[in-house]
């Protein structure tokens, strides 16, 4: 089986991502995991993505699918895969499933985490990490015992630059433009799961795994 996550930051796609490769036993690539693997390893497609970043160019698709692609081969995905953050636009969803098809594979189902963009926004820019043992909690939906300690080591809790709520605003925006007509070129196709993500999050792993039609 191989599946696609979809889910806006926020939807809790890592937490979901986590589960479905505890209850399938598929493999879980992320197109960040990878890109960051290949400039790690220095590979010919990891130093050409690096040649257009270093000019502040968008990676070609040809590029990031053949990234994917090789992650796809390997060993450990033979029993299928978790895509995370790949595709994002329809031409990259075209493109995966032409090349998946020539490897004798498909796309077989499309899981989509779906919130509410006010609550995103809360998840978002309420979101706090302690610096010294990476405990995370949120202001508005589960903070700490003392405002600014975490409750587990008492250490210092801190925003990231990325969890304000104007940077919360800009990245939903770009998120639901670019992948909004991907949901419905999948919706339409037939192959998407979409889930409400609004539930206690074993309640989405549950709703998850019935989509799918996987025993747990």
């Amino acid at each position: 089986m191989n599946i696609i996550l979809l889910g806006p930051p926020g939807a809790g796609k890592g937490t979901q991502a986590k589960t479905l490769v505890e209850q399938t036993g598929l493999t879980h690539v992320s197109s960040g995991d990878l890109f960051r693997a290949a400039l790690r390893e220095g590979t010919e497609l990891g130093m050409l993505a690096k040649s257009y970043m270093d000019r502040g160019a968008l990676v070609p698709d040809d590029v990031v699918i053949g990234m994917v692609m090789e992650r796809v081969e390997q060993p450990d995905c033979t029993n299928g895969v978790i895509f995370d953050g790949f595709p994002r636009t329809i031409d990259q969803a075209i493109a995966l499933q032409n090349e998946m098809a020539k490897h004798n594979k498909r796309i077989d189902a499309v899981v989509y985490l779906n919130v509410p963009k006010e609550i995103l926004l809360r998840r978002i820019a309420g979101r706090q990490t302690c610096r010294t043992c990476g405990a995370i909690f949120n202001i508005y939906y589960f903070p700490s015992y003392k405002p600014g300690i975490c409750d587990v080591c008492g250490g210092k809790l801190y925003q990231r630059s990325d969890d304000t709520m104007e940077t919360a605003h800009r990245r939903l925006d770009v998120y639901f433009e670019q992948t909004m007509p991907l949901i419905d070129y999948y919706r339409k196709q037939g192959s998407l799961r979409e889930i409400d993500g609004c539930q206690e999050i074993n309640q989405v792993s549950e709703s998850m795994m019935i989509a799918l039609g996987v025993n747990v």
